[in-house]
């Protein structure tokens, strides 16, 4: 007779086996998915290993994330790929790249990573325009800026044209400011912002400008801005320049200011005025001119443009430099002619 008291002692015996093998099996499952968890949670936070001579990272329009990350595996830089799938399955929002030049951190890790380059957070470049600057520096000083489009041509009258100036030159309509960039922008979208910003002021102070002005319209006190904003660097000055400019214009004496010469003369110029420059007719030689020259001779501040607006009141008609960086003013030939020989002795002082 078979022997059931033994039979299910064995029975018994294979369940509780069963039990321990399915209890250890489990044991065993739950330390690997902890183990896993735990090494893939290591993996997003584990800082890329991103070469020192890559600071930074170029995504272009359209960049696949795919073909990026098998980039960074190749090459070492991205440790587990499994891990990076499951991180982009549970996270699908951080795959749609924005394109840009992003900065990178030798600290940065996968997450940090993918969150950057979803955040637009693009490195930005800056342009200066100085104030005094003319338009060929300002041009001259884009051609610097490897990270802008270039412009497609250097010429005045054309930019003037594709920035829709109703002017036959770019000089005086670019304000004086530092403007943000990034990598791929245009040189011409520099100059639209820097136009567009000189345009409004403009305006504004055409709107709200001292009464009896001798000019028919805003470009007219454009020109003259440009030619304070070289006749001196000291802003109590300017309005009182201006006044001085002002009421030349309105006895119909020439402006008899140096900058023009300089600016007819262009390039070239030495950093010496002779006194054949003086006599050289060209169309900005305010010695030989009378009026405004025929466009700005560079670009003139906030500050320039609000003293062409509001010049000072007074009798002044004439200037020259005291050599300490200011002016001497006077209100007749005679007071002018002694002021300009004090400018001289101080001038020979100095060389002493």
């Amino acid at each position: 007779m078979p022997d059931t008291k033994n039979d299910f002692q064995v029975l018994l015996r294979l369940r509780q086996y069963r039990r321990e093998i399915i209890g250890l099996v489990g044991l065993a499952l739950f330390l690997w998915a902890y183990w896993s968890w735990l090494d893939y949670r290591k993996f997003l936070k584990t800082p890329l290993e991103f070469p020192e001579s890559e600071k930074t990272l170029v995504v272009e329009k359209g960049a696949n994330l795919h073909v990026l990350s098998s980039r960074w595996l190749e090459r070492g830089i991205l440790k587990n790929q499994l891990y990076f799938k499951i991180y982009l399955k549970l996270n699908p929002q951080l795959t749609r790249l924005k394109a840009g030049e992003y900065e990178l951190s030798s600290k940065m890790s996968v997450s940090e990573l993918l969150q950057l380059l979803n955040s637009g957070q693009v490195i930005q470049y800056s342009f200066t325009i100085i104030p005094g600057q003319n338009y060929y520096q300002v041009l001259q000083n884009l051609t610097l800026q490897n990270n802008l489009e270039p412009l497609s041509t250097n010429n005045t009258l054309e930019l003037a044209e594709l920035l829709e100036l109703n002017s036959s030159s770019i000089e005086g309509w670019l304000y004086p400011d530092t403007y943000y960039y990034s990598r791929g922008d245009s040189a011409l979208s520099i100059l639209r912002r820097a136009s567009s910003r000189t345009r409004t002021l403009l305006d504004n102070l055409w709107q709200n400008k001292q009464a009896d002005l001798p000019y028919a319209t805003p470009y007219q006190a454009l020109i003259l801005a440009s030619i304070i904003e070289k006749e001196t660097g000291i802003a109590s000055e300017r309005s009182e320049i201006a006044g001085v400019f002002v009421r030349r214009l309105g006895l119909n004496m020439r402006l008899q200011t140096d900058p023009t010469i300089i600016y007819g003369i262009g390039p070239d110029f030495n950093g010496d005025i002779t006194r054949k420059d003086m006599r050289t007719a060209t169309p900005y030689n305010t010695y030989i001119i009378k009026g405004l020259t025929p466009t700005p001779i560079a670009m003139p501040s906030e500050e320039a443009l609000y003293a062409a607006f509001h010049p000072r009141q007074g009798s002044y008609l004439y200037f020259v430099a005291d050599g300490t960086g200011g002016h001497y003013f006077s209100d007749t030939l005679k007071e002018h002619n002694r002021a300009v020989q004090r400018m001289l002795k101080r001038q020979r002082e100095q060389a002493n």
